[in-house]
């Protein structure tokens, strides 16, 4: 089962991945191998890396950490795959566009395949790809698309990623990122934990306020941050430092904009 992370601050800062232990358990202390990609999202566009390769032998991993990107909202994923070849269609985040800006989706998890055999040609967006994951994510993109836009009435689409993720919990687990200028939604539902269990945590949070150099705060950990933001929340699939993770209860929504909570509710 893949891995995610997500980050939000009140200010850019700049994620160094390359001594991330996400980074390591794309290949090293992991057997996430399959692929990897980083989303760094500014404004209503998004720079995107991928590669159907493992993380922790990349050299674009190690480019991050000589040549690290700031933003205030940044999306990772490592995957193990389950449906889909290993190539590059199918390496998350996926990235489309909706009322011009730039949308941005993780999955971790499986789905049945009722959801590969939900397509319609005359819909809008379609998959790219053979995963479960893209295919969920081109059917809330249908469900978002219906509201006029994804920058338009944030409270409104945060409404229908809940209750998207509602419906998508029947299909398999389904842990969810989606991200648009300066938006971060979340929800946690369950992961495999050890063969033959599937079972809560699927997200863990940690939120950090700071005055002074960042990137000490999360020395040694899944990430390294350097920057001014005053407010971090950071998620994750397992906790990346050795500071005190919480773990998300399954059926969990939050909305995060600019490093803090703004909505948490069990769905």
């Amino acid at each position: 089962m893949c891995e995610l992370f997500a980050l939000s601050a009140s200010a850019p800062v700049e994620t160094k991945l390359s001594l991330a232990e996400l980074a390591r358990h794309g290949g090293q202390t992991g057997i996430h191998i399959d692929g990897w990609g980083v989303a760094f999202l500014e404004g209503r566009d998004v720079r995107l890396i991928r590669e159907p390769s493992a993380a922790a032998f990349s050299p674009w991993v190690q480019c991050l950490q000589d040549h690290p990107i700031q933003s205030n909202t940044v999306i990772a994923h490592i995957r193990h795959a389950t449906k889909g070849a290993v190539e590059l269609a199918n390496t998350q985040p996926f990235v489309r566009e909706l009322g011009g800006c730039a949308c941005v989706f993780a999955h971790n998890g499986f789905l049945d395949d009722a959801v590969l055999s939900n397509k319609d040609s005359r819909q809008r967006f379609q998959p790219i790809g053979s995963t479960d994951s893209e295919a969920a994510f081109c059917l809330l993109l249908e469900r978002m698309a219906a509201n006029a836009g994804a920058g338009e009435r944030p409270d409104r689409n945060f409404a229908i990623f809940a209750a998207f993720a509602r419906e998508l919990r029947d299909h398999g687990p389904a842990n969810i990122i989606y991200a648009f200028d300066g938006h971060l939604f979340i929800y946690a539902d369950r992961r495999t934990q050890r063969p033959g269990v599937i079972e809560p945590p699927g997200l863990w949070i940690l939120q950090r306020q700071c005055t002074t150099n960042t990137e000490s705060m999360f020395s040694g950990a899944g990430v390294s941050v350097a920057g001014t933001a005053l407010s971090i929340v950071l998620i994750a699939s397992v906790p990346l430092t050795s500071e005190s993770w919480q773990p998300l209860e399954r059926n969990t929504a939050i909305d995060v904009r600019n490093g803090s909570v703004i909505t948490q509710l069990s769905v």
